[in-house]
């Protein structure tokens, strides 16, 4: 008689964003967001293969991902998390994440960290993206706009992987209640996402 050993194994990823003004302490938005299940295999696939891309490079922000009637009910669209060339509804500005890109201004403050504790089977990225007062170029003064719409009141955001051909791939998405960004106010984005090693092992 053959023992025969069958792995069943997987992996889970999760994200979560906490949209916060970093001097006053207020917590704007605190919510789970969708992944990218496809793309993000393509991503993890192609980091651990060491293909030159993949990784997280930068973060999308878009003004598309809600709409209000005229009596201030908002709808919110279903998150892009499925094609390859799935995108924000409306991007609007971005911001390169990646603290290893000549390209980031301020690494210091823009920055990805994985954090890991010992005998767990997951493991963080932990994305910090801050937009500083003077950005983006051509805000409101105050963050008073009426209209939903404008470019930089913000409502859903992304994460992309890198990629030498420009545009990467989406990787998570996430559709919240309008945030002015404005002069008067910084806002900083923790976006955390978790990978997490699901293993099983059934004897027959």
């Amino acid at each position: 008689m053959t023992d025969k050993l069958n792995e069943q194994s997987g992996v889970l990823l999760q994200g979560h964003i906490k949209i916060h003004n970093p001097e006053t302490g207020e917590v704007i938005i605190d919510k789970r967001n969708a992944i990218h299940y496809e793309n993000m295999s393509i991503s993890l696939a192609e980091s651990l293969g060491n293909a030159g891309t993949g990784w997280i490079y930068e973060m999308g922000f878009g003004n598309g991902g809600t709409s209000v009637d005229p009596t201030g009910i908002i709808t919110y669209l279903t998150p892009n998390s499925t094609g390859t060339n799935a995108s924000l509804y409306n991007e609007t500005f971005t911001k390169i994440v990646d603290d290893r890109s000549v390209n980031n201004l301020d690494p210091a403050r823009n920055k990805i960290e994985t954090r890991h504790v010992s005998g767990t089977n997951y493991t963080d990225i932990l994305v910090t993206c801050l937009l500083d007062y003077g950005e983006p170029t051509g805000q409101d003064a105050f963050d008073t706009a009426a209209d939903q719409n404008s470019l930089y009141v913000f409502d859903e955001l992304g994460l992309r992987a890198y990629s030498a051909s420009g545009t990467g791939r989406l990787l998570t998405h996430v559709i919240f209640h309008p945030v002015q960004k404005s002069l008067n106010r910084l806002i900083q984005i923790d976006y955390t996402v978790r990978v997490q090693s699901l293993t099983g092992f059934n004897e027959g």
